[in-house]
C-alpha cells in the first residue's frame, strides 16, 4: 500500500464525506467560540488541568453522553439496513464497520466512562474523603481514556474503521483479511484507553481502603462504594490481560509475528480465549456498579434500609470470583468436548444464583416500603422485570447442548442487549437523574424524565423482543442482508420501529437537560431526595474540599442515622485542609499519547520514537517535581461555609 493511500478511507461514501465536513466545521466552531468568548484561560485553569475528582467525573459524563449518541447512530443505521429484505442502504463492508464500532463504542467508550463518572463523583463523597488517593493519576486516567476514545473515533474518516467485530477475532482481524489500518486503530486506541482504566482501578481501590471517614468500617460502606471496590478489583485483574492481548495483536499486524495466525505455530483460538478471559469479567465491571446505583436509589425511594446488606455484599464478591470462571461458554460450539462444555455450563448457571439473590433483596426492600415514584425509581422498577428476562435467557444460553441452536443468532444479540440496556443503561440514567442536583444545583424535570423512561422501555421491548423470535427462526447475527423468502422481514421492521422510538427517548434526554438548565428552580436543599448516605450531607454545590470537617460514621446509612437518630455527623472545629495543585502534565502527556497512537497506527516510526521519548520526559518531570500541594486556611473555609449555608 502506498504511503498516502493508507490515510484514505478504503470505502468512502456520501455519509463519510458528510462526517468529515461535520467534524471539520465542529472543530472550527469550537475554536472560534473559545476565542470569541475569551475562554481559553478558563478552559485551561478549570478543566484541562483540574485534579478535582468531581470535575473529572463530569468530564467522564460528558464523554459518555457524546459516545452514547455516536454509538446510537450506528445502531439506527444497522436497524435501518435490516428493516426490509435485500436493502441497499449499506453495503457489506460498511455494515461490518458499523457493527464493530457500535460494540466497542457502547461498551468501552460509553458504558465504561458512565461507570467512571459515578465512581469519580460519588465514591469520595460517600466515604467522607476530600479527594481520591492519587489526584494527578486520576486526571491522567481520564485523559488517556479520552484520547483513546478520540483516536478510535477518527478511524472512520482517516484510514477506515475496524471491521472484524467488537471481539476482533483473528485471523479475520489479521493483515491477510484486513489490509487497511482499521484494526490497528482497534489495537492501539483500546490499549491507550485501557491503561487509563487500569490506573483508575488502582486509584479507587487505594482510595476506598485507605481514605474512609472515621468510623466507616468496610461493613459500614454504602452499597455503591462496595460495588465500586469490587468492580475495581476485577479491573486490576482483568485489564492487564487485555493489555497483553492487544500488544500481541499489534505485533501480529505490525511486525509479522505469528501469535494468532493459522500457520507458523500460531493459534487463532488463543485470541478468543484470552479476549474472553478479559471480556466476560468486563461485563461485571459494568453491571456491579449499576447494581450499586439501583441499591442506593431503591432504598432511598422505598424509604427503608436495604434488605440483606451482608448478602448483597457477599453476592457481589461471589459474582466477581465466578466472572473469571465462565469465559469458555463462548466456545460451546467450537469443538471443546462435552466435559469442558459441562464444566463451563455449570459455572455459567451458578453465576445466576448470586444475581438472583440481589433481585430478591431489592424486592424485599420494596416490601412494606413507602415507595415514591420519582424518575430514578421508575427506571429502577422497569429494570427489575426487563433485566430478569435477560437473565433467564442467559441461563438458556448456558445450556451447552441448546447453545448449538442459539449460537451466533439474533437470539444472542437480544439476550445481551436485554441484560446491558436495563442493567447498565437504565442504571446510568437513574443515577444521572438522582445525582444531577448534587452536581449542578437543580433537578432534571420529572415529567420529561418519566416520559423518557416509558418511551425507552416501549422502544426497547419493540426493538429486542422480535430478535428472540427471528433468532430462533435462524437469523444469524452480523448478516447485512437477507432474502424476502427467509421470512425475517416483519420482525426486523418491528425492531427498527422500536429502535426509532428509543432514539426519540434519547433525544428527550437532551431536551430535558436543556429545559431544566433554563427553567428548573435553583432553590433546592442539599438533600432534595431525603437520601440516606454521606454524599447528601455536604453542600450543593459541593465545595472543593467536599467536607469542612470529616464526618463521624456510625452506620452504612450515615446521613439517615443522623437525621432519624440525632447522631452528630460533623464534630470538632475547622482545621486547615491540604489539597493538591492543578497540573497540566496529565493533559499534555495524554496529547503525546494520542500522537504516539496515531503514528503507531500508520507505522510512522520516527514520530513513534519521538513521542515515546516525550512520554518518558513527562514521567521524569513529574518524578522530580517539587509540588507538595497547598493548604486552604481556616478563614477561607469559614467564608466558604458561610456563603454556602447562605445560598
Amino acid at each position: 500500500m502506498d504511503f498516502f493511500d493508507r490515510f484514505a478511507v478504503p470505502h468512502p461514501s456520501l455519509a463519510i464525506y458528510a462526517s468529515m465536513a461535520a467534524i471539520g466545521l465542529t472543530i472550527i466552531a469550537v475554536l472560534a467560540g473559545l476565542t470569541y468568548f475569551k475562554k481559553w484561560g478558563y478552559l485551561w485553569r478549570e478543566w484541562l488541568t483540574t485534579v478535582d475528582h468531581k470535575r473529572i467525573g463530569i468530564m467522564y459524563l460528558l464523554s459518555a453522553l457524546l459516545m452514547l449518541f455516536r454509538g446510537g447512530v450506528d445502531a439506527i443505521m444497522m436497524r435501518a439496513q435490516l428493516a426490509v429484505p435485500e436493502n441497499t442502504l449499506l453495503d457489506a463492508q460498511h455494515y461490518n464497520e458499523i457493527f464493530t464500532t457500535h460494540g466497542i463504542v457502547m461498551i468501552l467508550f460509553m458504558a465504561m466512562p458512565f461507570i467512571m463518572f459515578f465512581m469519580n463523583f460519588v465514591v469520595p463523597l460517600q466515604i467522607g474523603a476530600r479527594d481520591v488517593a492519587f489526584p494527578r493519576l486520576n486526571a491522567l486516567s481520564f485523559w488517556l481514556f479520552f484520547m483513546g476514545a478520540m483516536l478510535f473515533n477518527i478511524s472512520f474518516v482517516v484510514g477506515g474503521s475496524p471491521d472484524a467485530g467488537w471481539t476482533s477475532y483473528f485471523p479475520l482481524a489479521g493483515t491477510e483479511f484486513s489490509e487497511s489500518v482499521g484494526n490497528n486503530y482497534y489495537m492501539i486506541a483500546i490499549q491507550i484507553a485501557g491503561i487509563g482504566t487500569l490506573m483508575t482501578g488502582i486509584n479507587f481501590i487505594t482510595t476506598i481502603l485507605k481514605m474512609r471517614a472515621p468510623g466507616m468500617t468496610l461493613m459500614k460502606m454504602p452499597m455503591f462504594t462496595w460495588s465500586a471496590l469490587i468492580a475495581n478489583v476485577i479491573i486490576v485483574f482483568a485489564f492487564p490481560v487485555l493489555a497483553v492481548l492487544l500488544a500481541m495483536g499489534t505485533l501480529d499486524r505490525q511486525f509479522g509475528t505469528n501469535f494468532f495466525t493459522m500457520d507458523n505455530g500460531g493459534m487463532d483460538m488463543l485470541w478468543a480465549n484470552i479476549f474472553w478471559v478479559w471480556g466476560h469479567p468486563e461485563v461485571y465491571i459494568l453491571i456491579l456498579p449499576a447494581f450499586g446505583i439501583y441499591s442506593e436509589v431503591i432504598s432511598t425511594f422505598a424509604r427503608r434500609n436495604l434488605y440483606g446488606y451482608k448478602s448483597m455484599v457477599g453476592s457481589m464478591v461471589i459474582i466477581s470470583l465466578l466472572s473469571f470462571l465462565v469465559w469458555a461458554h463462548h466456545f460451546f460450539t467450537m469443538g471443546q468436548g462435552a466435559f469442558t462444555n459441562s464444566i463451563f455450563s455449570i459455572t455459567t448457571m451458578a453465576i445466576a444464583v448470586p444475581t438472583g439473590v440481589k433481585i430478591f433483596n431489592w424486592l424485599l426492600t420494596l416490601r412494606k416500603g413507602k415507595i415514591v415514584f420519582t424518575t430514578p425509581m421508575l427506571y429502577s422498577m422497569l429494570f427489575i422485570p426487563l433485566f430478569t428476562l435477560g437473565g433467564v435467557t442467559g441461563v438458556m444460553l448456558a445450556m451447552s447442548a441448546a447453545d448449538y441452536q442459539y449460537h451466533n443468532t439474533m437470539f444472542l444479540v437480544a439476550h445481551f442487549h436485554n441484560v446491558i440496556i436495563p442493567g447498565v443503561v437504565y442504571a446510568m440514567l437513574a443515577g444521572l437523574h438522582y445525582y444531577w442536583p448534587k452536581m449542578f444545583g437543580f433537578m432534571l424535570n420529572e415529567k420529561i424524565g418519566k416520559w423518557t423512561a416509558w418511551l425507552l422501555s416501549i422502544g426497547f421491548i419493540l426493538a429486542f423482543m422480535p430478535m428472540y423470535v427471528s433468532g430462533l427462526d435462524g437469523q444469524a447475527r452480523r448478516m447485512y442482508t437477507y432474502s424476502e423468502a427467509a421470512g425475517f422481514g416483519l420482525m426486523n421492521m418491528i425492531s427498527f420501529v422500536g429502535a426509532a422510538i428509543m432514539a426519540i427517548g434519547f433525544v428527550l434526554i437532551v431536551y430535558n437537560i436543556y429545559y431544566s438548565t433554563r427553567y428548573e428552580s435553583r432553590d433546592i436543599s442539599n438533600d432534595p431526595w431525603d437520601a440516606r448516605t454521606l454524599e447528601w450531607s455536604t453542600h450543593t454545590p459541593v465545595p472543593e474540599y467536599n467536607f469542612a470537617i470529616l464526618p463521624d460514621v456510625r452506620s452504612n446509612e450515615a446521613l439517615w442515622d443522623a437525621k432519624k437518630n440525632g447522631h452528630v455527623l460533623f464534630k470538632g472545629e475547622y482545621q486547615k485542609i491540604h489539597m493538591p495543585n492543578n497540573s497540566g502534565i496529565p493533559f499534555i502527556m495524554s496529547c503525546i499519547f494520542f500522537v504516539w497512537g496515531f503514528s503507531f497506527v500508520f507505522s510512522l516510526w520516527i514520530p513513534v520514537i519521538l513521542t515515546t521519548i516525550g512520554i518518558f520526559v513527562c514521567m521524569a518531570l513529574r518524578s522530580f517535581e517539587q509540588d507538595h500541594g497547598r493548604y486552604i486556611s481556616v478563614k477561607e473555609i469559614e467564608e466558604t461555609e458561610t456563603n454556602l449555608r447562605g445560598a
